[in-house]
């Protein structure tokens, strides 16, 4: 047995509406047009501007890792704690670089300061003037070729390495003290992660 379906009542009898204003008309297309604008120039708008930040972004993790040498400035706070690199204030001529990999990670840091900026350096990472040797180059030949450091202008050299029990850093420093009130620091820190 087929169903049957309900019909629809016919209209009553309305009276016809009067013809559309045309200030009207034009005021509701202005509307109608502004509701688009809005549904999609927005959101256009809004991807377009968070697609260049984020392309901005990348272009600014790029060059950052893919720096090869020392940077100027100073490593993050996590790095220096990280390695245990307590630069000191004040400090100029500050620079870093850092390399990781599945065996080691490394900072090399570099940094000039005063007398006392470099007694607060040593006792940071556990040693003083003491402990340096005369004319001990302890970072070696490799690190310095990744960095650029060239220990052969006029010195004194001074050299010592910070050897502790792993996961803590160790950490190789060389002092030239040619200018003793601004002696210039090199460190390579590392550890195995």
């Amino acid at each position: 047995m087929i169903a049957s379906l309900p019909r629809q009542t016919t209209p009553r009898d309305e009276p016809p509406r009067p013809p559309e204003d045309p200030r009207h008309k034009a005021r509701r297309r202005a509307l109608t047009l502004l509701i688009i604008v809005l549904l999609i120039g927005v959101p256009a708008v809004y991807l377009a501007i968070s697609a260049n930040q984020s392309r901005n972004s990348g272009k600014d993790k790029e060059a950052k890792y893919s720096a090869t040498g020392l940077t100027v400035g100073w490593p993050s706070k996590v790095q220096r704690r990280l390695y245990q690199v307590p630069v000191p204030h004040p400090a100029e001529e500050v620079a870093f670089y850092e390399t990781n990999n599945w065996k080691t990670s490394r900072l090399y840091v570099q940094f000039q300061t005063s007398e006392a900026g470099l007694d607060t350096f040593l006792a940071g990472i556990g040693v003083d003037r003491d402990t340096l040797k005369k004319n001990d180059i302890t970072i070696s030949d490799r690190d310095q070729k990744i960095t650029g450091w060239k220990f052969t202008r006029p010195g004194p050299w001074w050299g010592v390495v910070n050897k502790q029990k792993d996961p803590a850093p160790t950490q190789d420093i060389v002092v030239n003290l040619s200018d003793p009130a601004l002696p210039m620091v090199y460190v390579v820190s590392r550890t195995v992660p």
